[in-house]
């Protein structure tokens, strides 16, 4: 039986030949029905998303940044339906991380014959992420480093909004992990990371991986442009916990209490300040379509073809 295939797209977003291209793509492969739903801006998606799942879909394709993406996988946690990532953003760093390539025809090509694996997401205040999320000084960055910044600089955007908030003050904070009081004190920053890179590229979490049950926790004490100069110079060498100014643990439940309200943000998309954060991991909610792995010709087991590898949790081989 042929699936029914729905395309989620923020039609704001560019990629290759565009959405026009991607509709012939999809319609190459073995497609009964095909649901297309175009969407200004990622807040949108959410309701697209759920309108597919109800007429059946078996595979949803996403088009957009890592926000679009985010607002999805909160729809698609938990349902088993597979998301095909058409990275068409900024940062595109969830799509990166697994290997999809900013590259429409590949991304399309593993959308429908790649591997489907059950990967982590992070619970935040009742909203599921896939890359990160934090509060204060890197979700202020992020809210300063508008739309259209993002769009003409890319990364330059996130140094020059970052520029602008190193002299913002320090705030207390009271961090517990899985029950146990971790943190207590005056912090400028929060990151909760299920990858290890976070907005503008920056290598946040050495060890981070979406499908280990846990979720990477930071706190950043620095303040001012020379101490979060010494920060990021451990992150650029991969040696973040080596800093004086952060501490690195994880941590499969969180819970945050600020003594003043904080912006926080979600996979690059900012929300409302707040006082509190409730985090947990949701291990293995979210089925992605990533590249199929394939093993080498000498491992191969008796029967299978040399280079043959698994597709998911389906039992089937593509060669």
């Amino acid at each position: 039986m042929s699936a029914t295939v729905a395309v989620i797209a923020h039609r704001k977003k560019t990629l290759g030949a565009g959405l026009d291209r991607l509709r012939v793509l999809i319609t190459e492969h073995d497609v009964g029905e095909l649901l297309w739903y175009e969407v200004p801006k990622s807040k949108k998606a959410p309701k697209r998303v759920r309108k597919a799942l109800k007429q059946g879909a078996d595979l949803v394709f996403v088009w957009g940044g890592d926000g679009m993406v985010q607002r999805c996988a909160d729809v698609l946690a938990g349902t088993g339906v597979p998301m095909a990532i058409l990275p068409a953003g900024t940062g595109n760093l969830f799509a990166t991380s697994l290997g999809v390539p900013v590259d429409l025809e590949e991304a399309v090509r593993i959308g429908f014959h790649g591997e489907q694996r059950k990967l982590d997401l992070g619970m935040l205040n009742g909203e599921h992420f896939a890359v990160m999320a934090g509060a204060g000084f890197e979700a202020d960055m992020i809210a300063d480093a508008d739309r259209e910044a993002k769009g003409r600089l890319g990364r330059l955007a996130y140094i020059g909004a970052a520029a602008r908030h190193l002299g913002g003050p320090l705030v207390p904070m009271t961090v517990t992990i899985d029950g146990t009081r971790w943190f207590e004190g005056e912090a400028s920053c929060l990151l909760l990371g299920n990858i290890g890179t976070i907005s503008g590229g920056i290598e946040a979490f050495d060890d981070a991986r979406p499908d280990d049950g846990w979720l990477e926790v930071g706190v950043s004490t620095a303040q001012g442009p020379i101490q979060w100069a010494r920060v990021l110079g451990r992150m650029a060498a991969g040696r973040s916990d080596e800093s004086p100014f952060v501490r690195i643990t994880r941590a499969r439940k969180v819970s945050a209490r600020f003594g003043a309200p904080l912006m926080y943000e979600l996979d690059g998309g900012d929300r409302e300040q707040t006082t509190e954060l409730d985090v947990s991991v949701v291990p293995g909610a979210l089925t992605v379509c990533v590249p199929a792995v394939r093993e080498p010709a000498d491992t191969a087991e008796p029967g299978e073809p040399a280079g043959a590898s698994r597709r998911g949790d389906e039992g089937t081989w593509t060669g």
